[in-house]
């Protein structure tokens, strides 16, 4: 069994945001399993399916990002899961839209939700996409996170967004290792 879990915020305020890049995910996830995320379980809207023979969970927090630990740790103890079956989506400032990272553990980079998982998990050690939303030093970081990507970056985010989608798709069949060495990009 896998968990898949995107983060963001919850409701039409936040819906087009950089910080919702996990749940964008999630939704192109959905689409192209033919899953919906509409049930309620765990302060999360999670959606089940299978990818051959291998059961899916894919789940969008509904606590509001900081607190995404919250049903992210429920979801893991309710289904007695393995680390390794967990792999989180998120924004990530330090990365340049239209780029995505992949690995195996680390810090939370000062990512709030991730922050969150770590302290409701007790470890660092889980699978994780990061998405980048890159920064600008002249906006305030949350005005800069809770808002709209501008119209030349759109094309870029699309194309995260799809390569996040594959990314963790192919995780679901493939070890973790290769997966990141599929789809983490090297600068030319």
């Amino acid at each position: 069994m896998k968990l898949i879990v995107g983060l963001g915020n919850p409701g039409k305020k936040y819906e087009n945001t950089r910080h919702n890049t996990g749940f964008q995910v999630m939704d192109e996830i959905a689409q192209e399993l033919h899953v919906d995320i509409t049930q309620k379980k765990f302060q999360a809207l999670i959606g089940t399916t299978q990818v051959q023979g291998e059961k899916v969970i894919c789940m969008k927090p509904q606590t509001f990002m900081n607190l995404s630990g919250e049903a992210v740790g429920a979801a893991v103890r309710f289904y007695q899961l393995s680390l390794n079956d967990l792999l989180v989506i998120y924004d990530d400032k330090d990365i340049e839209v239209g780029s995505i990272r992949l690995r195996e553990k680390g810090s939370s980079g000062g990512q709030n939700g991730v922050k969150n998982i770590i302290a409701h998990l007790g470890s660092e050690q889980w699978n994780r996409i990061r998405v980048g939303i890159g920064k600008n030093p002249n906006i305030d970081m949350v005005d800069w996170v809770l808002g709209s990507f501008h119209k030349e970056e759109i094309p870029l985010h699309q194309q995260a967004l799809s390569l996040a989608k594959d990314a963790a798709i192919y995780s679901i069949t493939h070890p973790f290792m290769e997966t990141m060495n599929r789809f983490n990009q090297r600068k030319k």
